[in-house]
């Protein structure tokens, strides 16, 4: 087997999952590997070197492990924002849509300071509504979104363009073209 030199190289494709015809990009072997988690780490982190950033806020549920280890890295607070009814304590929310239907994203009411720079960390870039939902709450927060930055970007089903026409700053570690 010849040697991995990239962090699309340690992801693998799962066809048919969870639905016929969906190429499911399982990051889990990324993580499992510790060469090519800490090469993904370090491709994370490396726009955002001197710049400020206060917290990471990571997206449930692959987005904890990432962002967990970006703020390790940066010596920053980590937020998590999780579906509906998963935190305790007060929380302000936003739903959002689905391919077919609804859900809803929460974060503790007081995660975020107004005015802190922020960092969004996530595995998969699709249709960009988990992301949305959860800028709108940081946002809501009073926030400063720094940018948002994830494994694998699948442009196809337009999160990319979705986020980029809220103005939001977009990193990306590779791409698949097709779902």
């Amino acid at each position: 087997m010849p040697p991995k030199a990239d962090v699309k190289d340690y992801i693998r494709t799962i066809p048919d999952f969870p639905h016929e015809g969906i190429m499911f990009r399982d990051v889990t072997t990324l993580f499992s590997d510790p060469r090519g988690f800490r090469i993904c780490i370090d491709q994370l982190l490396s726009p955002y070197a001197g710049m400020q950033i206060d917290k990471v806020v990571g997206l449930e549920a692959r987005g904890f492990i990432l962002g967990g280890a970006v703020a390790h890295q940066l010596s920053v607070g980590f937020v998590p924002i999780r579906k509906k009814g998963k935190l305790p304590g007060k929380t302000i929310e936003q739903d959002y849509k689905l391919e077919y239907g609804e859900a809803t994203m929460e974060i503790h009411d007081d995660a975020i300071l107004p005015g802190e720079k922020i960092l969004v960390v996530d595995d998969l870039l699709a249709t960009g509504g988990t992301c949305e939902a959860s800028i709108k709450l940081i946002e809501r927060l009073g926030g400063e979104i720094i940018s948002a930055a994830f494994v694998v970007d699948l442009p196809e089903l337009g999160g990319r363009a979705r986020l980029e026409a809220m103005g939001i700053d977009l990193h990306w570690l590779c791409d698949y073209e097709g779902a």
